[in-house]
């Protein structure tokens, strides 16, 4: 197995990381959050003290940042500092698994491209649970050889890989469904809570949907009524998951995408105002599912 540089070993990261170490790669991991560090080298992986200090001698270099800007520093450097296409050894490849606006990952791939160096964006889905069981799926934009190259390593983390398009097409694969998740887990909120309204059985009701028309991912892996489902944030203080912050910034992205191409997304701008005004009430550091208790009485 390659020599791996992991830089971003947060609540995605640092599992997926721990999985690679587990596949017999040798991991080198950077981060901000000492805790983090500490945990890969408990792991069994290595740590660095700089990003470049971890990608020096690397094979393969895997990032997942929070945000576009910190993607296109980390890759393309800033006045004070250099980026990893300046300190990464030739033939390197590359994997951004951040999820971030498509023109960031355009930008790095075809700087990335003038070096002779692969680069894809491989930004994903399944959340921590997929990301600790290594069961995630891969959304992945850049040529067919950068692709091949990667499949090996993503497959030591997920268990579905695609190929999307060219540079970028990844990000838009990946925002275009997270803002139907949204759209989703919205809808199914609201007709949960409706039948409750009514004087339904929410755990009799989900499993009415769940077999027909309505039926939906939110329903049948991750419902968002407390007590329905175990083993899902909705049934442990909406604590875990997918943190409604993050939701809205993949919504926010959705819609700049929509703008730029001239799509219209109704819905996708309705889910985004609704989890913003959420998040505003307290709630960005909880799974996006507590959108539930937007519409739920909690007199009830």
């Amino acid at each position: 197995m390659a020599t791996v540089a992991f830089i971003g070993l947060g609540n995605m990261g640092l599992p997926m990381a721990v999985n690679l170490v587990k596949s017999g790669a040798t991991v080198t991991g950077y981060d901000l959050n000492p805790a983090s560090l500490q945990a890969l080298q408990v792991a069994g992986g290595l740590t660095a003290a700089t990003s470049c200090g971890a990608a020096a001698g690397a094979d393969v270099v895997v990032t997942m940042l929070p945000a576009g800007k910190h993607v296109r520093e980390l890759y393309l450097g800033t006045d004070t500092q250099t980026g990893l296409l300046e300190a990464v050894g030739k033939g390197t490849l590359l994997i951004d698994c951040s999820t971030i606006d498509a023109e960031s990952a355009r930008q790095v791939a075809a700087a990335a491209d003038t070096k002779g160096l692969d680069f894809i964006d491989a930004p994903v889905s399944g959340g921590t649970g997929g990301a600790q069981a290594g069961t995630l799926t891969f959304i992945c934009g850049g040529n067919d050889t950068a692709f091949e190259r990667a499949k090996p390593v993503l497959s030591a983390m997920g268990a579905n890989i695609f190929h999307a398009g060219g540079a970028g097409a990844g990000q838009v694969a990946k925002i275009c469904n997270n803002m139907m998740l949204a759209i989703l887990m919205a809808g199914t909120s609201e007709a949960l809570s409706m039948g409750i309204d009514n004087g339904l059985d929410p755990k009799v009701l989900s499993d009415i949907m769940k077999v027909s028309s309505g039926g939906n991912w939110s329903l049948e892996k991750y419902n968002p009524c407390p007590g329905v489902m175990e083993k899902v944030p909705s049934s442990n203080g909406y604590q875990g998951g997918f943190m409604v912050d993050l939701m809205v910034k993949d919504l926010g992205l959705a819609q700049e995408a929509a703008l730029q191409s001239g799509s219209s997304t109704p819905l996708g701008s309705l889910a985004r105002s609704l989890y913003v005004s959420h998040a505003r009430k307290g709630n960005g550091q909880r799974d996006f599912s507590s959108i539930f208790e937007s519409f739920a009485d909690q007199e009830k």
